[in-house]
Protein backbone atom coordinates (compact mmCIF):
# COMPACT_ATOMS: atom_id res chain seq x y z
CA UNK A 1 0.00 0.00 0.00
CA UNK A 2 1.40 3.04 -0.89
CA UNK A 3 1.88 5.96 2.13
CA UNK A 4 -0.36 9.07 1.48
CA UNK A 5 -0.03 12.22 3.98
CA UNK A 6 -2.45 13.03 6.42
CA UNK A 7 -3.68 16.16 4.16
CA UNK A 8 -4.96 13.59 1.63
CA UNK A 9 -5.81 10.90 4.40
CA UNK A 10 -8.26 13.41 6.32
CA UNK A 11 -9.96 14.36 2.45
CA UNK A 12 -10.57 11.19 1.85
CA UNK A 13 -12.38 10.56 5.47
CA UNK A 14 -13.99 13.91 4.95
CA UNK A 15 -15.57 12.67 1.68
CA UNK A 16 -16.61 9.23 3.02
CA UNK A 17 -18.32 10.75 5.24
CA UNK A 18 -20.02 13.18 3.09
CA UNK A 19 -20.78 9.90 1.24
CA UNK A 20 -22.60 8.59 4.16
CA UNK A 21 -24.57 11.38 4.31
CA UNK A 22 -25.66 12.04 1.10
CA UNK A 23 -27.01 8.32 0.95
CA UNK A 24 -29.49 8.47 3.73
CA UNK A 25 -26.51 8.46 6.58
CA UNK A 26 -28.74 5.10 7.44
CA UNK A 27 -25.27 3.67 8.19
CA UNK A 28 -23.86 6.56 10.04
CA UNK A 29 -26.99 6.81 11.90
CA UNK A 30 -26.47 4.34 14.69
CA UNK A 31 -27.58 6.66 17.18
CA UNK A 32 -28.79 6.63 20.31
CA UNK A 33 -26.40 4.61 22.40
CA UNK A 34 -24.62 3.52 19.27
CA UNK A 35 -27.15 0.73 18.08
CA UNK A 36 -28.97 0.64 14.97
CA UNK A 37 -32.31 1.65 14.63
CA UNK A 38 -34.74 -1.12 14.75
CA UNK A 39 -38.72 -1.60 14.47
CA UNK A 40 -40.92 -4.20 15.28
CA UNK A 41 -42.85 -5.51 12.62
CA UNK A 42 -46.00 -5.95 14.22
CA UNK A 43 -47.27 -2.33 13.33
CA UNK A 44 -47.07 -3.72 9.65
CA UNK A 45 -48.37 -6.93 9.87
CA UNK A 46 -50.90 -6.33 7.09
CA UNK A 47 -48.30 -5.79 5.08
CA UNK A 48 -46.12 -8.55 5.90
CA UNK A 49 -48.82 -10.97 5.29
CA UNK A 50 -49.52 -9.46 2.03
CA UNK A 51 -45.30 -9.15 0.85
CA UNK A 52 -43.14 -10.10 3.74
CA UNK A 53 -40.11 -8.43 1.34
CA UNK A 54 -42.11 -5.40 0.05
CA UNK A 55 -42.77 -4.80 3.85
CA UNK A 56 -38.88 -4.87 4.40
CA UNK A 57 -37.94 -2.51 2.01
CA UNK A 58 -40.63 -0.44 2.96
CA UNK A 59 -38.81 -0.30 6.41
CA UNK A 60 -35.72 -0.09 5.07
CA UNK A 61 -35.95 2.85 2.93
CA UNK A 62 -37.62 4.59 5.72
CA UNK A 63 -34.32 4.25 7.67
CA UNK A 64 -34.27 1.23 9.97
CA UNK A 65 -31.21 -0.47 10.39
CA UNK A 66 -32.51 -3.78 12.39
CA UNK A 67 -35.89 -5.29 12.57
CA UNK A 68 -37.70 -7.67 15.18
CA UNK A 69 -39.99 -10.25 14.16
CA UNK A 70 -43.07 -12.03 15.40
CA UNK A 71 -42.77 -16.13 15.30
CA UNK A 72 -44.89 -17.60 11.97
CA UNK A 73 -46.64 -20.18 14.82
CA UNK A 74 -47.53 -17.79 17.25
CA UNK A 75 -48.91 -14.64 15.34
CA UNK A 76 -51.64 -15.27 12.55
CA UNK A 77 -50.33 -12.37 10.38
CA UNK A 78 -46.80 -14.28 10.38
CA UNK A 79 -47.55 -17.61 9.24
CA UNK A 80 -46.90 -16.82 6.00
CA UNK A 81 -43.20 -16.45 6.71
CA UNK A 82 -43.56 -20.56 7.34
CA UNK A 83 -42.64 -20.87 3.85
CA UNK A 84 -39.28 -19.52 3.94
CA UNK A 85 -36.53 -21.91 5.43
CA UNK A 86 -34.25 -19.92 8.13
CA UNK A 87 -32.04 -19.45 5.46
CA UNK A 88 -34.12 -18.53 3.26
CA UNK A 89 -35.21 -15.32 5.94
CA UNK A 90 -31.96 -14.51 6.65
CA UNK A 91 -31.20 -13.96 3.27
CA UNK A 92 -34.07 -11.55 2.20
CA UNK A 93 -33.03 -9.76 5.26
CA UNK A 94 -29.60 -9.35 4.70
CA UNK A 95 -30.63 -8.05 1.47
CA UNK A 96 -31.96 -5.62 2.89
CA UNK A 97 -29.21 -4.44 5.21
CA UNK A 98 -31.64 -5.09 7.94
CA UNK A 99 -29.70 -6.66 10.97
CA UNK A 100 -32.29 -9.06 13.00
CA UNK A 101 -30.92 -11.11 16.45
CA UNK A 102 -34.77 -10.75 17.86
CA UNK A 103 -38.11 -12.31 17.37
CA UNK A 104 -40.84 -12.22 19.52
CA UNK A 105 -42.82 -15.78 20.25
CA UNK A 106 -46.28 -16.39 21.99
CA UNK A 107 -46.13 -18.23 25.37
CA UNK A 108 -48.48 -20.94 23.94
CA UNK A 109 -45.64 -21.75 21.40
CA UNK A 110 -42.72 -22.18 23.87
CA UNK A 111 -45.37 -24.57 26.05
CA UNK A 112 -46.05 -27.05 22.77
CA UNK A 113 -42.71 -27.11 21.56
CA UNK A 114 -39.72 -24.79 23.25
CA UNK A 115 -37.37 -27.22 21.47
CA UNK A 116 -38.54 -26.71 17.74
CA UNK A 117 -38.84 -23.13 18.29
CA UNK A 118 -35.28 -22.90 19.50
CA UNK A 119 -34.05 -24.52 16.79
CA UNK A 120 -36.38 -21.88 14.24
CA UNK A 121 -34.15 -19.42 16.32
CA UNK A 122 -30.92 -20.46 16.18
CA UNK A 123 -30.66 -21.46 12.70
CA UNK A 124 -32.14 -17.86 11.29
CA UNK A 125 -29.21 -16.34 13.31
CA UNK A 126 -31.47 -15.24 16.47
CA UNK A 127 -30.07 -14.58 20.00
CA UNK A 128 -33.15 -13.20 21.88
CA UNK A 129 -36.19 -14.67 22.11
CA UNK A 130 -39.05 -12.48 23.51
CA UNK A 131 -41.74 -13.72 24.79
CA UNK A 132 -45.06 -10.48 25.38
CA UNK A 133 -47.03 -11.98 28.00
CA UNK A 134 -46.76 -14.86 30.58
CA UNK A 135 -50.28 -14.90 30.19
CA UNK A 136 -51.67 -15.71 33.77
CA UNK A 137 -55.10 -14.59 35.29
CA UNK A 138 -55.90 -10.03 35.42
CA UNK A 139 -56.46 -10.80 38.86
CA UNK A 140 -53.66 -13.26 39.64
CA UNK A 141 -52.70 -14.72 43.42
CA UNK A 142 -49.39 -14.87 44.44
CA UNK A 143 -49.88 -18.53 43.25
CA UNK A 144 -50.79 -17.45 40.16
CA UNK A 145 -47.29 -15.42 39.94
CA UNK A 146 -45.10 -17.66 41.17
CA UNK A 147 -46.42 -20.56 38.62
CA UNK A 148 -46.02 -18.33 35.74
CA UNK A 149 -42.38 -17.30 36.76
CA UNK A 150 -41.43 -20.63 37.57
CA UNK A 151 -42.76 -22.34 33.99
CA UNK A 152 -40.70 -19.55 32.23
CA UNK A 153 -37.64 -20.00 34.38
CA UNK A 154 -37.64 -23.39 33.00
CA UNK A 155 -38.22 -22.96 29.64
CA UNK A 156 -35.19 -19.85 29.76
CA UNK A 157 -33.08 -22.37 31.14
CA UNK A 158 -32.81 -24.41 28.44
CA UNK A 159 -33.21 -21.75 25.95
CA UNK A 160 -29.76 -20.53 27.75
CA UNK A 161 -28.30 -23.67 27.25
CA UNK A 162 -29.16 -23.88 23.75
CA UNK A 163 -27.62 -20.25 23.32
CA UNK A 164 -30.63 -18.12 23.53
CA UNK A 165 -32.02 -15.49 25.78
CA UNK A 166 -35.58 -15.40 26.74
CA UNK A 167 -36.56 -11.99 28.06
CA UNK A 168 -40.04 -10.83 28.94
CA UNK A 169 -42.07 -8.18 27.21
CA UNK A 170 -44.60 -6.53 29.94
CA UNK A 171 -48.07 -6.31 28.77
CA UNK A 172 -51.59 -7.60 30.00
CA UNK A 173 -50.68 -9.97 32.94
CA UNK A 174 -47.60 -8.05 33.62
CA UNK A 175 -49.61 -4.77 34.38
CA UNK A 176 -51.52 -6.43 37.03
CA UNK A 177 -51.80 -6.28 40.72
CA UNK A 178 -51.09 -9.11 43.09
CA UNK A 179 -51.24 -8.54 47.26
CA UNK A 180 -51.02 -4.76 46.61
CA UNK A 181 -47.95 -5.17 44.15
CA UNK A 182 -47.20 -4.41 40.69
CA UNK A 183 -46.91 -8.04 39.54
CA UNK A 184 -44.33 -6.61 37.27
CA UNK A 185 -42.09 -5.65 40.18
CA UNK A 186 -43.00 -8.93 41.47
CA UNK A 187 -41.81 -11.03 38.80
CA UNK A 188 -38.15 -9.11 38.76
CA UNK A 189 -37.70 -10.89 42.35
CA UNK A 190 -39.41 -14.06 40.72
CA UNK A 191 -37.47 -14.56 37.23
CA UNK A 192 -33.81 -15.63 37.49
CA UNK A 193 -31.36 -13.08 36.42
CA UNK A 194 -28.92 -15.22 34.71
CA UNK A 195 -31.93 -17.02 33.08
CA UNK A 196 -34.27 -14.22 31.89
CA UNK A 197 -34.22 -10.91 31.16
CA UNK A 198 -37.09 -7.61 30.59
CA UNK A 199 -37.95 -5.66 27.37
CA UNK A 200 -39.78 -3.04 28.34
CA UNK A 201 -42.69 -1.28 26.60
CA UNK A 202 -42.37 2.92 27.08
CA UNK A 203 -46.22 3.25 25.85
CA UNK A 204 -46.89 1.86 29.49
CA UNK A 205 -46.10 5.17 30.70
CA UNK A 206 -49.72 5.55 30.45
CA UNK A 207 -50.55 3.15 33.39
CA UNK A 208 -47.50 4.41 35.28
CA UNK A 209 -45.17 2.22 34.17
CA UNK A 210 -41.69 5.06 33.49
CA UNK A 211 -38.77 3.89 31.28
CA UNK A 212 -36.07 5.84 32.55
CA UNK A 213 -37.28 4.84 36.57
CA UNK A 214 -37.41 0.87 35.93
CA UNK A 215 -34.17 0.74 34.39
CA UNK A 216 -32.30 2.66 37.05
CA UNK A 217 -34.26 0.45 39.84
CA UNK A 218 -33.29 -2.93 37.99
CA UNK A 219 -29.84 -2.04 36.71
CA UNK A 220 -28.98 -5.17 34.31
CA UNK A 221 -32.28 -6.78 33.73
CA UNK A 222 -33.06 -5.48 30.80
CA UNK A 223 -32.49 -6.54 27.30
CA UNK A 224 -34.41 -4.05 24.88
CA UNK A 225 -37.18 -2.16 24.83
CA UNK A 226 -39.93 -1.33 22.11
CA UNK A 227 -40.04 2.95 22.14
CA UNK A 228 -43.05 4.56 21.90
CA UNK A 229 -43.37 8.77 21.63
CA UNK A 230 -46.36 9.96 24.13
CA UNK A 231 -47.91 13.07 24.96
CA UNK A 232 -48.88 13.44 28.66
CA UNK A 233 -50.85 16.79 27.23
CA UNK A 234 -53.38 14.82 24.90
CA UNK A 235 -52.84 11.10 26.10
CA UNK A 236 -51.99 9.59 22.96
CA UNK A 237 -49.03 8.05 21.43
CA UNK A 238 -46.91 10.38 18.74
CA UNK A 239 -43.36 10.06 16.81
CA UNK A 240 -40.36 9.82 18.81
CA UNK A 241 -38.97 13.13 19.85
CA UNK A 242 -42.28 14.60 20.05
CA UNK A 243 -44.50 14.93 22.81
CA UNK A 244 -43.12 15.22 26.55
CA UNK A 245 -40.93 12.30 26.81
CA UNK A 246 -37.42 13.06 27.88
CA UNK A 247 -35.46 10.66 25.53
CA UNK A 248 -32.01 11.62 26.64
CA UNK A 249 -33.42 10.62 30.18
CA UNK A 250 -34.33 7.08 28.81
CA UNK A 251 -32.02 6.45 26.72
CA UNK A 252 -28.80 7.26 29.61
CA UNK A 253 -30.73 5.31 32.27
CA UNK A 254 -31.13 2.00 29.54
CA UNK A 255 -27.40 2.33 29.73
CA UNK A 256 -28.20 1.39 33.86
CA UNK A 257 -30.62 -0.79 32.51
CA UNK A 258 -28.59 -3.33 29.91
CA UNK A 259 -30.49 -2.16 27.11
CA UNK A 260 -28.88 -4.08 23.67
CA UNK A 261 -31.28 -2.99 21.57
CA UNK A 262 -34.47 -1.16 20.80
CA UNK A 263 -37.33 -1.59 18.51
CA UNK A 264 -39.65 1.56 17.41
CA UNK A 265 -43.41 0.37 17.79
CA UNK A 266 -45.99 2.42 16.52
CA UNK A 267 -47.69 2.64 13.21
CA UNK A 268 -45.44 3.27 10.13
CA UNK A 269 -46.26 6.85 9.68
CA UNK A 270 -45.21 7.97 13.26
CA UNK A 271 -42.00 5.01 13.16
CA UNK A 272 -41.11 6.55 9.79
CA UNK A 273 -41.19 9.96 11.75
CA UNK A 274 -38.89 8.76 14.05
CA UNK A 275 -36.18 7.96 12.47
CA UNK A 276 -34.59 11.68 11.71
CA UNK A 277 -34.94 12.42 15.77
CA UNK A 278 -32.98 8.80 16.88
CA UNK A 279 -30.46 9.92 14.16
CA UNK A 280 -29.72 13.30 15.79
CA UNK A 281 -29.81 11.95 19.46
CA UNK A 282 -26.37 11.51 20.71
CA UNK A 283 -26.58 9.56 24.65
Amino acid sequence: MTAISRREFSKMATNIAAIGVLSGGREAGANPLGLPIGCQTYPVRKSIARDFPGALKQLADAGFQAVELCSPVGYAEFSGLAKYKPPELRKLLSDMNLQCVSSHFGIDELRKDLPGRIEWAKELGLTQMLVPSLDGPRNPTMDDVKRAADEYNKMAEQSANAGIQQGLHNEDFELSMVNGRRTYDVLFELLDPKLVKFQFQVSTISRGYDAAEYFTKYPGRFISMHAQGWSDKTKKIVPIGQGTLDWNRIFGAAKTGGIKNYFVEMDLDKMRASVPYLRSLQV
